[in-house]
């Protein structure tokens, strides 16, 4: 009975449409990242506005830190903040409800008239923890940081220049992984020059982006207020406001100079979790702005709308397809499409993600010298990884089809690979 069941679905026509997909869809995409990324690293990325002492006035930065029970790493990263090489800085760290004497960590810098601190008794998200800064803060131009970010000094000197285009109400940095110990922790640094920082470039190629990074970005204080702050109900905040700041048609733009190096999960609860977190957050932002496919002046979202939708699409046919072909081993049934065997459409895909993954690292490499010794394992990341990604993704399917909860979604800080 089940035998004939795996057939019969085997030898449908939905089947064979997912296995097309399933085998089109990364192959199309890698080449696409690939080639667009490399167009803009060729030809817009050394052209980006230069950090030039030569300005006559440098403009105020707010730079501000939610933080909650940040104790391990938020001392580390507050004095690297304050030693950033640019003029005319404040740091203003927000503690949100947090019970492990976060703020008390921060007493050996108190003394830096740059550093402000501002305790919160609940603890209401970050989102919240950003809305509540932005009336303190005293520049124009915002500053996000988490509270385990350690800033390049020459980060907002590369930074700034951007805003001298008055549609410019976002710029995001280059988040780069410090704590690489581990093999987990290598594999996301790879991840984040061949998956992140590759698509970034390609997006701006493409005309917007599908969010700035909640790790470093920067904000036009006025453009944030014009579009109703950050969304404290959104799992992702920082998916949520770049969507926010599209659909009114400011710019945001991505700068792979402005270096900021932040701790990644080393175990994989601790991934599971920040994944399951993101995909969250992603399906609930493209069901809030659905609409913009509806609309031809939202028509330059429309490639980034698509292209996730189609990610999330083809997650669950990984997972759908893997499931049926266990099914068929485990009865003794070779099944249609799949081979132990690499095939050709196997070695194909395998080919051109590795490609992408060796990309990445050849353009972040003048930013990350690292970075190349960690290329040896990508041959992993399609192997383990993908199937973790897909997995987290399909288990946060039902969100995609939910509106956003109404109460503001706290956090809850689980730190690994704290600074010593």
């Amino acid at each position: 009975m089940v035998e004939s069941a795996l057939l019969a679905i085997q030898h449908s026509w939905p089947y064979w449409l997912a296995l097309v997909f399933f085998a089109a869809y990364p192959i199309v995409t890698s080449l696409m990242w690939i080639t667009t990324a490399v167009l803009y690293r060729l030809r817009w990325e050394p052209r980006e506005p230069a950090a030039a002492d030569a300005r006559r006035e440098w403009p105020l930065v707010s730079v501000l830190v939610p933080a909650h029970d940040e104790r391990a790493v938020i001392a580390r990263s507050v004095a690297a903040m304050l030693r950033m090489d640019y003029p005319r800085f404040e740091v203003i760290v927000v503690d949100d409800g947090s019970s492990d004497g976060t703020l008390d960590a921060l007493a050996p810098l108190r003394a830096d008239a740059r550093l402000r601190l501002v305790r919160k008794e609940v603890n209401e998200g970050k989102a919240m923890a950003l809305n509540d800064a932005i009336p303190l803060a005293r520049g124009e131009i915002l500053m996000c940081l988490d509270a385990d970010a350690e800033p390049d000094a020459q980060m907002l000197r590369h930074i700034v220049p951007h805003f001298d285009a008055p549609r410019v109400a976002a710029v995001t940095g280059n988040p780069r992984v410090r704590n690489t110990e581990t093999f987990l922790a290598r594999l996301q640094a790879m991840e984040f020059s061949s998956i992140i920082s590759l698509l970034r470039r390609a997006q701006r190629i493409w005309g917007r982006v599908v969010t700035v990074s909640g790790v470093v970005a920067a904000l036009r204080r006025s453009a944030v207020v014009d579009v109703g702050g950050f969304s404290p109900e959104m799992p992702t905040e920082d998916i949520e406001l770049t969507w926010k700041l599209q659909k009114r048609f400011y710019d945001v733009r991505y700068e792979p100079r402005a270096i900021c190096w932040m701790t990644v999960p080393l175990s994989w609860r601790g991934l599971y979790r920040q994944r399951r977190r993101w995909a969250r957050g992603l399906m609930q932002v493209l069901h809030k702005h659905a609409d913009v496919m509806r609309h031809w002046r939202y028509r330059r979202l429309w490639p980034v709308f698509v292209e996730s939708s189609l990610s999330i699409l083809w997650a669950a046919c990984f997972v759908v397809l893997s499931a049926i072909w266990t099914a068929s081993y485990a009865l003794g049934l070779p099944p249609v499409g799949a081979s132990p065997i690499p095939n050709l459409w196997g070695m194909t895909i395998a080919t051109i993600c590795l490609a992408q993954l060796f990309t990445g690292a050849w353009v972040d490499r003048r930013y990350d010298p690292d970075i190349v010794r960690f290329v040896p394992y990508a041959v992993w990341y399609p192997l383990v990884y993908w199937m973790f990604q897909s997995v987290t993704t399909v288990l946060s399917l039902s969100y995609l089809f939910r509106r956003p909860q109404r109460e503001a979604v706290r956090w809850r800080t689980a730190r690994e690979g704290a600074a010593s």
